[in-house]
């Protein structure tokens, strides 16, 4: 008695998915790698044919054929109280991962120093574990991260800081005119002796806001010069208000470069008998849920933080296609106005 052997069926290959949906094989291709520049139509009839084939892509030899890792690392040089304390991050977060989510890649999150990147992050972003990388919160002592786009791809979150920023990828606000427009509303509510909260000054955001803020006095024949720094977070901000009221004590507006260092000069503003908004006027910026949590609603700019982090992770998947794309993208901000001015 003989057994019959049952012949092995090959699996349907890439080529026969592009046959039976009618396309070529590179559309194929950029549709099983989730490449948004696909139409949609192409991309029904693409996995139509996927499931009638019952194609399944080989991720592991495509790796191999393609040398990729199938990995982004995600770089913030913030100290971890930084980047879990600042609900900016959650949102770039959030845009981000929708994104990747969507497509065959994981993220890498990397907390680097604030200055220069230690070895081991040196060792890692260079030795071929990632494909790509997204860079959130640089600073002028980051110099490594704006020339490692000559390695691998890179998209900015917001411009980074050198005089050759033009040759890298980023996605950003006009943090200037964003300023501005913040100081602006204080000045058009009749605010005189306008001060401001700054961020630090090794980050470019914070000193295009605050060249916004002395703009927007200088053109209304103000006075620019009350000035104190903080770093972005709520302690920070307490503690340049306290500096500020110290100096000048009739001050009547303030244009605070982030809000969560508003929340921290309200508390001051408060705790040393100033109304706000009636004694003192303040604006924050960011728009983010610490706006609306503390006792006092803070009128902000909005920036779409969530969205900068979309169009970051869209970016770079275009890179890592190699489908053409804009690398600098401006998004618009806006004036919410609440209860603090």
């Amino acid at each position: 008695m003989t057994t019959e052997v049952p012949t092995r069926r090959e699996a349907p290959t890439l080529e026969a998915v592009a046959a039976e949906a009618g396309v070529s094989r590179s559309t194929v291709s950029r549709v099983v790698n989730g490449s948004v520049h696909v139409s949609p139509d192409v991309v029904l009839a693409v996995n139509a044919a996927i499931e009638r084939l019952n194609y399944i892509p080989n991720r592991a030899a495509r790796s191999l054929a393609n040398r990729r890792t199938m990995a982004i690392a995600l770089v913030v040089p913030e100290d971890a109280q930084r980047f879990f304390g600042d609900p900016f991050f959650s949102e770039i977060m959030q845009g981000i991962t929708n994104v990747i989510e969507d497509s065959d890649y994981v993220l890498n999150l990397q907390l680097a120093r604030p200055t220069a990147p230690s070895a081991k992050t040196i060792r890692y972003l260079l030795g071929g574990n990632v494909d790509g990388a997204i860079v959130v919160s640089h600073h002028s002592g980051d110099e490594f991260f704006t020339t490692l786009d000559s390695t691998i791809p890179v998209v900015f979150g917001g411009r980074p800081f050198h005089p050759d920023a033009h040759g890298n990828s980023f996605v950003d606000v006009d943090n200037e005119a964003a300023g501005a427009l913040g100081t602006q509303h204080l000045i058009d509510l009749g605010r005189r002796r306008i001060a401001t909260i700054s961020g630090p000054s090794n980050m470019q955001a914070a000193l295009d806001r605050h060249t916004g803020w002395r703009r927007a006095l200088e053109d209304a024949g103000l006075d620019a010069s009350l000035v104190a720094t903080g770093d972005f977070t709520m302690a920070g901000g307490a503690a340049a208000m306290r500096e500020l009221l110290d100096r000048e004590p009739a001050l009547d507006g303030v244009f605070v470069a982030s809000d969560l260092m508003a929340t921290g000069a309200i508390s001051v503003l408060r705790s040393r008998g100033r109304r706000v908004p009636e004694d003192v006027a303040v604006v924050g910026f960011d728009d983010s849920p610490a706006a609306t949590s503390g006792e006092v609603g803070i009128t902000t700019v909005h920036q779409p933080s969530r969205q900068m982090g979309t169009e970051m992770a869209r970016m770079l998947l275009d890179l890592l296609d190699g489908v053409p794309t804009e690398r600098e993208r401006v998004l618009p901000t806006r004036l919410v106005i609440r209860d603090s001015a």
